[in-house]
């Protein structure tokens, strides 16, 4: 399964994707490496946050991201900032009596209302990815002026770097996550204002759809098939695509080989998955036909049914993607 998970994702009429991987721990990037991955689509930095007493050091943060860089040094290492409160709650912030803590003060806005936390870290991203190839990523974004204002504040750090005379990367890629409605209905103007999107379908189905995936009353509601994601996704890759903006995904919908062929159909050229996922992912990319799952979009955007669209996606590809992953269990 490894060996032949080294091989390029590529489809039968020979298009090119990447599949990367997700980590949360620097550890993880070996798991990434053996499983085949193309590198890291998504690094959650804030599982260095979590369970300590204080926020970390720069020093101790450029070592953990340096560790990752130093094992992947010729393939993207994409670093998002620090994304927590919400599910993710750190014991030593005031913030602790949010009524909905997963529409409050959290990613991003948590970072723009703490630019000394804000700045710490990106110091450390900048001097890690002097020595590889780092991608910064800013999750929940909503606005434009987040973009704008992390940007000035990305600034001041490289001249602070510069001040201190310490080596750092000074043509660092920047993204932004595409995981609220608000984002991805902006997108066009989003994608002249940073080099990348990746699109977190976990965040944006939640948000689209209003559904709390740990509810169990409501869990069952929760679907990336729904109509109304599937054209928000689309609407973003066609934004990035007008504009020469690549965009990516590192949701768990880009985990799902069932999901692949709409992926593909937008134009999606870069995925990002768990490690284990990674060679089921290429397998099946390797046995689809791009030109095909263009036409098979067309179709599922015209109906409005998530029953129809499960139904068409089964019926047309449920055989060829359950014969790849029988030959991978």
């Amino acid at each position: 399964m490894d060996r032949s998970s080294h091989l390029p994702a590529q489809t039968t009429d020979g298009q090119m994707h990447s599949v990367m991987g997700n980590i949360e721990h620097p550890e993880e990037v070996v798991a990434v490496i053996d499983k085949g991955g193309d590198g890291i689509g998504l690094y959650r930095t804030e599982f260095q946050y979590m369970g300590r007493t204080d926020f970390p050091t720069e020093e101790e943060l450029f070592e953990h991201y340096k560790d990752v860089v130093d094992v992947m040094p010729d393939k993207p290492v994409t670093i998002r900032t620090l994304d927590i409160n919400g599910d993710k709650a750190v014991d030593y912030t005031a913030e602790k009596d949010e009524v909905n803590p997963v529409l409050g003060l959290r990613a991003i806005r948590y970072c723009l209302q703490k630019p000394d936390v804000f700045k710490t870290q990106l110091r450390a991203i900048l001097r890690a990815a002097y020595f590889g190839q780092v991608r910064i990523l800013f999750p929940m974004i909503s606005r434009m002026d987040e973009i704008r204002a992390t940007k000035k504040i990305l600034a001041e750090v490289a001249a602070s770097l510069d001040k201190d005379g310490l080596p750092y990367e000074k043509e660092i890629e920047i993204g932004v996550m595409i995981e609220v409605p608000s984002a991805a209905l902006i997108a066009d103007a989003m994608a002249q204002e940073v080099d990348f999107f990746s699109i977190g379908t976990n965040d944006l189905i939640q948000y689209t759809m209003a559904i709390d995936r740990a509810n169990r009353h409501v869990a069952h509601l929760y679907t990336p098939l729904h109509p109304a994601v599937i054209r928000l996704i689309k609407m973003v890759a066609d934004a990035g695509h007008r504009q020469k903006t690549p965009v990516f995904m590192c949701g768990e919908m880009a985990g799902e080989p069932l999901y692949l062929p709409i992926l593909l159909g937008m134009g999606l050229k870069e995925l990002s998955t768990t490690a284990q996922s990674i060679p089921v992912i290429k397998n099946a990319i390797r046995t689809l036909d791009d030109k095909a799952c263009h036409a098979f979009l067309q179709e599922v955007l015209k109906e409005s049914a998530i029953e129809k669209i499960e139904a068409m996606v089964k019926d047309t590809y449920g055989d060829l993607l359950n014969n790849n992953l029988s030959h991978w269990e």
